[in-house]
């Protein structure tokens, strides 16, 4: 049920600031409303990061900023046939795990909702979602599920900001609000990058001087390795805004790029074509992979470095050092980040993204490294495009980084060529658990399972599974000792 209902705290007696009461009629659907207020005893923790439990009448009720354990006044905002959803007027008995949010937009930004939770209670959470929710396909995680994490704060190195001019002339810039296209003014971020919080400030104050500030969409800040990059999401052409544009990158050591146009925007640079580059570790070797701004990257690099050392150890018994070594499918590949160190381990990879020019970015970025990889380009949701790549590879370890969305397709295809082998890298973990469930059908078991903890502070997790098909393994070993 993550995405229902509307952020609204509200003030508590008890002390508890994190919680403030936003009145904006607005941004709540009030059909269905009751404004009559219920104490109840907060059950459990919804996958969304809501507290849940059930009313003296049995109907499950999710509240907004509620834990485990804590006794609270919650006011109902929605009701619906199955559940209502609340806010909490008021905490009556607040749970240990309970502390003082450490952005002082909480309750009104939507982007870091689990705030409210200690650092130790939200990643103990996510690793019960993830068991969770495979539980429900019957799946059963052996051993415990490993945590991938760093620090809670100063991580993410790209971000999105929104920016909005007001009927009056006011320029709002920052993030927008839970569930709303509102947004919140932000001077500070305490999860972003220090680089790249001490901008947004400067930032609003350059919109502000702009002479068409409504024609600018959204700005995008990317730390790499080498600079800090700045991507203007600019609606209209303005030429003189672009020479202001152009002052502000030099002024602050930026590269600046642009989006131009409303309906089919094309991208170009304002300042010298840059090289951005990030680094990544692969045993005792330094990688340098090259992207574009609008290339997939973690935002995490710090818990990124942590998913690929695990990737390269789970896998360790099945990558030797020879000249001749495993066949290695990265499908979902992006810009290298599991191919390449796979490839340091003496693996044969083959890549294969959907995207040209990802494929030609992967390539490059193999020959940066002297590395051989074999990149190709594939329509991964296609079934009959999985079975070819599958026939084709004859991979005897096959590693998936999908989308949201998944990789159902793969994965029925999998039912019927099976690869002995299969590390899965998912960024939703029910759409893991239902691609899962289809490996589990066709004989695969889970050997081992991961939550990366790459947004703290939020209830978005990623997750790693590794896992085997018994039959399939004795196969390609009996294959390999009679070759």
């Amino acid at each position: 049920m993550t995405g229902l209902g509307k952020r609204r705290p509200a003030r508590s007696r008890s002390g508890v600031s994190g919680l403030q009461e936003r009145r904006n009629s607005k941004s709540v659907d009030r059909s269905g409303v009751s404004e009559g207020t219920r104490e109840l005893e907060i059950q459990g923790l919804a996958h969304d990061g809501r507290g849940v439990t059930r009313d003296a009448d049995g109907k499950t009720v999710f509240v907004e900023g509620a834990l485990p354990g804590e006794r609270v006044l919650a006011r109902v905002h929605r009701s619906r046939k199955r559940f209502d959803e609340a806010h909490v007027g008021e905490i009556v008995e607040a749970s240990a795990s309970r502390v003082e949010p450490p952005c002082p937009h909480y309750g009104s930004c939507g982007g870091c909702d689990l705030q409210h939770l200690s650092l130790e209670a939200q990643r103990d959470h996510k690793r019960e979602v993830l068991r969770e929710l495979l539980a429900r396909q019957g799946i059963e995680v052996p051993d415990a599920i490993s945590l991938l994490a760093d620090a809670g704060e100063g991580y993410r190195r790209r971000a999105r900001i929104g920016v909005r001019v007001d009927s009056g002339g006011r320029v709002r810039l920052g993030f927008r609000a839970r569930h709303s296209h509102r947004l919140v003014d932000l001077d500070d971020c305490p999860v972003l990058l220090p680089a790249l919080a001490a901008l947004l400030g400067p930032l609003r104050e350059q919109v502000e001087s702009l002479e068409a500030p409504r024609h600018v969409g959204h700005l995008e800040l990317l730390a790499s390795d080498d600079a800090v990059t700045l991507v203007v999401r600019q609606l209209r052409e303005h030429v003189a805004d672009q020479r202001r544009w152009r002052d502000f990158a030099e002024s602050h050591c930026l590269n600046l790029g642009v989006w131009l146009g409303r309906e089919a925007p094309r991208f170009e640079w304002l300042t010298a074509t840059p090289a951005l580059h990030c680094r990544l570790t692969a045993g005792q070797r330094t990688l340098t992979l090259g992207l574009e701004p609008s290339d997939f990257l973690q935002a995490n690099e710090a818990v990124n470095q942590r998913m690929v050392d695990t990737a390269l150890a789970w896998l360790s018994p099945w990558l030797p050092t020879s000249a001749s070594g495993t066949r290695v499918l990265d499908l979902f590949a992006g810009i290298g980040n599991f191919s390449l160190p796979l490839a340091t381990r003496g693996a044969e990879v083959t890549a294969v993204e959907g995207s040209a020019a990802m494929v030609e970015r992967l390539s490059d970025n193999a020959a940066r490294n002297e590395l051989s990889v074999t990149a190709q380009q594939a329509d991964l949701n296609d079934d009959e495009a999985c079975r070819r790549l599958l026939e084709a590879a004859m991979p005897e370890v096959l590693v998936l980084d999908p989308p949201r969305s998944g990789a159902e397709a793969l994965c029925r295809q999998l039912a019927e060529h099976s690869v002995p082998r299969v590390l899965y890298i998912s960024c939703d973990p029910a759409t893991l658990a239902r691609d899962a469930a289809w490996l589990v059908s066709a004989g695969y078991v889970v050997r081992r399972g991961a939550v990366a903890d790459m947004f703290a502070h939020t209830s978005h997790l990623e997750s790693m599974l590794l896992l085997e098909h018994p039959d399939s393994a004795r196969r390609w070993q009996g294959a390999s000792t009679d070759g």
